[in-house]
């Protein structure tokens, strides 16, 4: 596949014109204008940058991506390694974050609700949802599923282990103030990637369980969607790499 027809399928796909993003979505890289094998992972480093080179990949699309708009503009340090290793093997880089987070069917947070079996009934703000388990649960049961699906213990702020957990707000990456936003719902959970020195009080002064699941954990499923999609529909070769990071 031509590696602009590939930006313009994934950018119709996800909706991308209707974001005003941190980071520039799409292609940020060119590389070779004909693409075979995908590496997609979630965040650009030079580890999976060898692992590309490694597997003669084409192109890697990842949901953090180059350019962000609070960093550096200089290429210099790691970020001058990690585009000459790019260039010299002309790889393309695609990067799709916010429409990446919210797609209605590939989205990290839409992925989230199926791998942990929540009815979907509303947001509470343009990124985070929140609805209602198919099956009660508990804290315990709850922190198992966790685990279990993001492949890493959650950190839990709970404040009743015998509580039945029935409906839960949730928000991928780095949305611990999303808790904050409940307003009037009453939200006895919220799972995040993140949390900050002050979420704990507020969870438990507002009696909500609250669990971080890690921001790498909670937005892998996302970018696998879109892998995955892209293999059914396309017939491309793609394959998501796990670059495992404890935050």
């Amino acid at each position: 596949m031509n590696n602009y027809q590939l930006e313009q399928i994934i950018n119709k796909k996800l909706n991308n014109n209707v974001f005003n993003d941190s980071i520039p979505n799409g292609l940020q890289v060119e590389g070779i204008p004909n693409i075979q094998k995908i590496i997609t992972g979630v965040s650009i480093c030079q580890k999976l940058i060898n692992i590309a080179i490694k597997k003669q990949a084409q192109a890697i699309i990842v949901h953090h991506g180059f350019f962000w708009k609070n960093e550096c503009s200089k290429i210099i340090k790691h970020k001058k390694k990690r585009l000459e290793f790019i260039l010299k093997n002309n790889i393309n880089i695609y990067n799709w974050h916010l429409p990446l987070d919210v797609h209605p069917v590939l989205g990290n947070n839409v992925q989230i609700a199926n791998q942990l079996n929540i009815n979907i009934l509303g947001k509470i703000s343009n990124i985070a949802l929140w609805g209602k388990f198919f099956h009660d649960t508990t804290v315990t049961n709850l922190t198992k599923k966790i685990h279990s699906v993001f492949q890493r213990p959650p950190l839990c702020i709970q404040h009743n282990l015998n509580h039945i957990i029935k409906r839960i707000a949730w928000c991928s990456g780095k949305g611990q103030d999303f808790i904050k936003q409940l307003g009037s719902l009453k939200i006895d959970a919220f799972l995040t990637g993140e949390i900050s020195e002050d979420t704990m009080h507020y969870a438990h002064e507002n009696k909500i369980h609250f669990f971080s699941a890690g921001h790498y954990a909670t937005e892998c499923c996302g970018i696998q969607a879109l892998g995955n999609w892209l293999m059914k529909k396309y017939n491309l070769n793609v394959e998501f790499i796990r670059i495992n990071n404890p935050v």
